[in-house]
């Protein structure tokens, strides 16, 4: 008996001694759902993105879509690791980070740089991948066309804006205005006349010239409704055969750039600062500006934001024509050339775009879609219901273009700019200043 409780008693002791050390020593007894998490394949996705004016978080979109693709990949133990940057040094880091072989999975491209950046090669071909995915349809073909260079894929247009104008209804009602007038060129400048002697006293501008760097965003739809280009296609070039050629001095564009003029004689000026802020202000009664303009006002007034602001969704047209325009912008996400882990960040772009996690983040952002069966349908009643004319702006999607994918037009844009501005300020008559401006465009393409 004696020795049964002395083994009774070192037994006991053993398993005190084994629980004691199991609670201070926890990774000496592992879980199995650490074994398992241990037994995985680390794999960490690199991101490079726009900050998105430092207020719209990618968090949101990226979470689920991450969520989702380690649901996918059991066997994987999946990460994200990604740093943002303000839009003015985007595309210079981006650059600089590529041209450095560093090895990155996901970045978020500028529509405007796609050619650049695919020119440099620094970016991968997805062509074959879209090809398996099967969704390209659901684009809208300019959406889908800004994310494709010489005939290959490059990058996913994922989200889009539009431009059109905005007003203040009882500015508009207390000069005595129909905004149907604005609708017209000529229209547009009485209205702006009108408005300008009747409320100028009071410190408000019927409308204004963008005076800053993306003036030609806001020339464009001009000289698109009246059938013009920025480039085209030509043959001939001295090294490539057919190459772009510049094409925005063309009659159409003399006649855009000549309305730009008549503003500027009638008293429409070009302003150096934000036009936005002085819409927001109150001090400008009509703007022509973007989607992102009920954005600037606290979401609380959107409720009632139809009732004091106007939208009409097109550029004013001139006689003739009937068919409007519009500039489209936004980002497009591509993968690196240097990425190590490109099937993975496929599979996340596919996940980011797909409708069940990007019709909330548009929701969320007031950004509008370059899916098809966003823009129609329930998910289109939804997002009306939330954001002010939102219906109406996706209804400019169809009738807007993007701007040339060739990598020189940063380039191009600089000199469309410059010719503007020799227009608002009178040292060039319209043709003289878009045909000096289209030579050197004509240099830089190479011609």
């Amino acid at each position: 008996m004696r020795l049964t409780v002395s083994r009774f008693w070192v037994i006991s002791s053993i398993l005190v001694m084994g629980l004691v050390l199991s609670i201070l020593f926890p990774s000496v007894n592992p879980s199995s759902a650490e074994v398992v998490a241990q037994n995985k394949k680390q794999v960490v996705i690199t991101a490079m993105l726009d900050d998105l004016g430092n207020v719209i978080k990618w968090d949101d979109l990226l979470r689920p879509a991450v969520q989702e693709l380690k649901f996918r990949h059991p066997d994987l133990n999946i990460q994200i690791n990604y740093t943002t940057t303000p839009y003015n040094q985007t595309r210079s880091h981006l650059l600089n980070s590529l041209g450095n072989k560093s090895a990155i999975d996901l970045v978020s491209v500028d529509q405007i740089w796609l050619g650049d950046f695919a020119q440099r090669g620094y970016l991968a071909n997805l062509t074959d991948y879209v090809k398996i995915w099967g969704r390209s349809s659901d684009w809208y073909q300019t959406n889908f066309d800004g994310g494709v260079y010489k005939g290959r894929v490059y990058g996913i247009w994922a989200w889009t804006d539009v431009r059109g104008m905005w007003y203040w209804k009882d500015l508009l009602n207390k000069a005595g205005v129909d905004p149907n007038s604005l609708k017209s060129w000529d229209g547009y400048i009485a209205s702006a006349r009108k408005i300008n002697s009747i409320l100028g006293p009071d410190g408000i501008s019927g409308a204004a010239l963008v005076g800053l760097n993306y003036s030609p965003d806001l020339w464009y739809p001009y000289l698109w409704m009246l059938g013009g280009d920025i480039i085209v296609m030509k043959s001939g070039h001295p090294v490539k055969g057919s190459y772009w050629f510049p094409a925005y001095n063309s009659s159409a564009g003399v006649k855009a750039l000549e309305f730009i003029k008549e503003q500027v004689n009638s008293g429409i000026k070009p302003l150096k600062s934000n036009p936005d802020k002085l819409f927001v202000d109150r001090k400008l009664a009509v703007l022509q500006s973007g989607s992102w303009v009920p954005g600037a006002f606290p979401r609380q007034h959107w409720p009632t934001f139809d009732q004091k602001i106007g939208f009409i969704p097109m550029f004013p047209v001139p006689k003739g024509v009937n068919r409007t325009s519009t500039m489209m912008g936004g980002w497009e996400l591509a993968i690196p050339q240097t990425s190590k882990n490109k099937e993975l960040a496929w599979e996340l772009i596919t996940l980011m775009v797909d409708p069940r996690l990007m019709s909330p983040w548009l929701k969320q952002t007031g950004f509008l879609p370059t899916q098809k069966s966003i823009g129609s349908g329930p998910e289109l009643t939804q997002l009306n219901q939330a954001i002010p004319y939102y219906g109406d702006m996706v209804s400019m999607i169809p009738i807007g273009k993007s701007r040339p994918v060739a990598s020189e037009y940063p380039q191009i844009a600089e000199h469309v700019r410059h010719a503007i501005e020799e227009v608002y300020y009178g040292i060039k008559q319209p043709k003289q200043a878009l045909d000096d401006a289209a030579k050197e465009s004509a240099k830089a393409l190479g011609w």
